[in-house]
């Protein structure tokens, strides 16, 4: 068994968000605009799922889920018209007397009369998405999905290495930029320099980013501030991408333990997750991008089952036989 290290960043877990920052974030990928309640933009939204109020409309509300928005697609908006306006103010009140965060209306569709008025006067935004109930729920769900996420922030530096999402991280003045900078002369991108904020996002696993402030910069002891994308070509920097390695750069001392076999897995754990970790010691003369390429190949390889240094003992075990013949 392989030892482990903790990521000493604080963590977070988000409960809720608002309705205006759902809505700012998304109003152009999800086609929105408010139509009513603007008021209420602050309201909270308590879960990461969208809830289709069919039968509330009925005034059945056992397990009806007030903490998530309220997505009205054509079936409920033919519903509601199909209703007496006092009837559906009547029916609307009590789903609003809920707590509900917001109602969004899908397929560009008009609001009734009635939904308005009550929506102004209970502070409860109503949202309209150009989009189809289907297609906004899927986009909507992911953006939340993300907001929801389990986050934490590391002072490391994120590169993307043939496919490999490899953090590097370190005491400051390591080298982790100096190795980054080499990576990307060879090819590589850069996903964030210095600061990573990191999302669990479910099945889908850890997520680095940079803060937009920086994104695409990167600090060059020396020289200054530099625009990776502007020197380098828009390829070398990255949006986002996985974090499937760590490696952690240490002064060499005479005298360290440094792992020459690869048998012992360690990891490095990032808000409850394992990732494989290498500790690197930096010296004069190592050539230390040249070392996190070939860390990140080695990686990819085990990820297909294949594990030279296991191989290498394999054959070592077998040579060592006393049924081996010499």
């Amino acid at each position: 068994m392989g030892n482990s290290s903790s990521s000493s960043s604080t963590t977070g877990q988000v409960e809720r968000i608002t309705v205006r920052e759902f809505y700012e974030s998304a109003k152009e990928s999800l086609q929105m605009e408010i139509i009513a309640g603007e008021e209420g933009l602050n309201n909270f939204i308590e879960e990461k799922s969208l809830n289709r109020p069919a039968l509330a409309l009925t005034g059945y509300f056992k397990h009806f889920a007030n903490g998530r928005l309220q997505l009205f697609g054509a079936g409920e908006m033919a519903y509601l018209r199909d209703l007496r306006e006092e009837t559906q103010a009547v029916i609307l009140e009590e789903i609003m007397n809920r707590k509900i965060p917001g109602i969004v209306i899908s397929r560009g569709l008009t609001p009734t009369r009635p939904m308005i008025r009550v929506a102004n006067e209970f502070k409860l935004p109503v949202l309209r998405s150009r989009l189809k109930s289907k297609d906004f729920t899927s986009e909507a769900t992911i953006l939340l999905e993300q907001k929801f996420a389990p986050r934490t922030n590391l002072h490391a530096t994120l590169v993307d290495v043939r496919g490999i999402g490899v953090l590097l991280r370190g005491s400051s003045g390591v080298g982790k930029s100096e190795c980054a900078l080499a990576l990307i002369e060879r090819g590589h991108s850069l996903v964030a320099d210095d600061y990573v904020k990191v999302h669990l996002l479910g099945d889908h696993g850890l997520r680095g980013t940079a803060k937009e402030l920086n994104r695409g910069f990167m600090e060059c002891r020396g020289i200054g501030i530099i625009n990776i994308a502007s020197i380098f070509g828009v390829r070398s920097v990255l949006l986002k991408k996985s974090i499937d390695l760590v490696i952690t750069f240490v002064i060499w001392q005479p005298g360290m333990d440094e792992d020459r076999t690869g048998l012992e897995n360690q990891t490095f754990e990032i808000l409850g997750q394992k990732v494989p970790h290498i500790v690197l010691p930096v010296r004069p003369g190592r050539d230390m991008a040249r070392l996190v390429e070939v860390a990140a190949m080695v990686h990819a390889l085990r990820q297909t089952g294949y594990d030279s240094a296991t191989e290498f003992n394999e054959r070592l075990v077998k040579h060592m036989s006393p049924d081996q013949e010499t």
